[in-house]
């Protein structure tokens, strides 16, 4: 139920370290003006509903179908969000969550720590944020790597997100941090927009100086859970073990984390990071997934640094809901944690590819019926 891509002995020794335990589930929501832009993504059908995706997702994360939401999941292009399934693990797994506003044009409809951050501005402007505002998320996000890990001292954090829009800051950030990422990221559309991204990118990063501070990366081009979740990394890595959970946008986040980590002389353990996710991302044939994470060791002054790339074999070919089948067409692939959940699942009890089905189909269904 689980394949190993990159660094495929450290992933193994990862694994076995921490089959049988427990995690918590932490989930990072930010925002970015990218995520407006016509087309850019499929995370729900119009510009509109694309504002309210994150709170959305992160109430039924919370609270499940039967909960009557403040925000309910926008409709999307094609497919179901990819909540569903981190869900329908959390629940039956009774895994600890945690959700974190980064910076959100609105609070969200749950208990959610407010790390007092902001959304970002379109890539496109080379201003997303202020300086000041992804120094302090980067203390934040230190702060609650250091609670989350300590909470699991013998275990591991899955460290999810949720931002709109999220591939193309995540292509942003890789290629002001010298990565070869063109034409490599992923995203919520069957075959990916690398033409559309590239050029809202490279708006963006005529703007900043070559040779930019990683925090000044992020304030330029990036979004506020990029410079969260790398705090947290650092942070957590020193006392228990990390997923990075997602694809493209946590490869860009473990860029990130060794560019910090480096810059300003910080102590994390990159053996105890794993990047998480699904096949459809992992496998993509409109990506390059694998050759990124390859080529993360180009940050590193030590060679061979590059993460393990994990994903998840969960397979929706022989659902009986089409939204579900979509995801094998390419649609949606990866958010929220949904392919960590999977790994955890599989990690804590063992869950086969039929228990992870009929677990996710049951929270569509209840989804479903909750709507009628």
């Amino acid at each position: 139920m689980i394949s190993i891509y990159t660094q495929i002995e450290q992933g193994k020794a990862w694994i076995n370290k921490y089959r049988g335990n427990l995690p918590v589930f932490a989930c990072v929501l930010g925002f970015t003006e990218t995520a407006l832009i016509p087309g850019i993504s499929a995370a729900g059908s119009t510009p509109e509903d694309r504002k309210y995706t994150a709170c959305a997702d992160a109430e039924f994360l919370y609270y499940g179908a039967a909960h009557q939401p403040h925000y309910s999941l926008p409709p999307l292009t094609a497919g179901a969000s990819p909540v569903l399934i981190s869900r329908a693990v959390v629940e039956a797994l009774q895994i600890p969550v945690y959700l974190f506003n980064a910076g959100l044009p609105q609070f969200p409809a749950i208990p959610a720590i407010d790390l007092g951050g902001s959304l970002a501005k379109c890539v496109s402007t080379g201003k997303a944020m202020e300086l000041a505002t992804v120094k302090h998320l980067l203390e934040q996000g230190m702060i609650w790597g250091d609670r989350l890990a300590a909470e699991v001292p013998q275990s591991y954090v899955i460290l999810s997100e949720c931002v709109v829009g999220g591939t193309t800051t995540a292509l942003a950030v890789l290629t002001a941090l010298g990565i070869d990422a063109i034409g490599k990221v992923n995203s919520s559309h069957p075959i990916c927009n690398h033409q559309q991204k590239w050029e809202i990118v490279q708006s963006g990063l005529q703007k900043i100086p070559h040779n930019s501070h990683p925090l000044e990366i992020v304030a330029a081009v990036g979004d506020p859970m990029q410079v969260v979740v790398a705090g947290m990394a650092i942070a957590a890595s020193r006392r228990s073990g990390v997923i990075l959970a997602g694809g493209t946008q946590m490869l860009a986040v473990y860029a990130l984390t060794t560019a910090i980590s480096q810059t300003l002389n910080l102590f994390w353990q990159p053996t105890e990071v794993i990047v998480g996710t699904t096949r459809w991302v992992a496998e993509d044939p409109t990506g390059e997934t694998v050759d990124l994470a390859l080529s993360l060791d180009k940050i590193s002054k030590t060679q061979g640094t590059n993460p393990p790339l994990l994903s998840t074999q969960l397979s929706f070919a022989n659902s009986r809901y089409p939204q579900l089948q979509a995801y094998e067409q390419g649609f949606v692939k990866e958010g929220v944690g949904a392919g960590a959940a999977c790994i955890a699942a599989y990690l804590y009890q063992n869950w086969s590819q039929s228990q992870l089905l009929a677990a996710i189909e049951d929270q569509f269904q209840r989804l479903t019926q909750s709507k009628i």
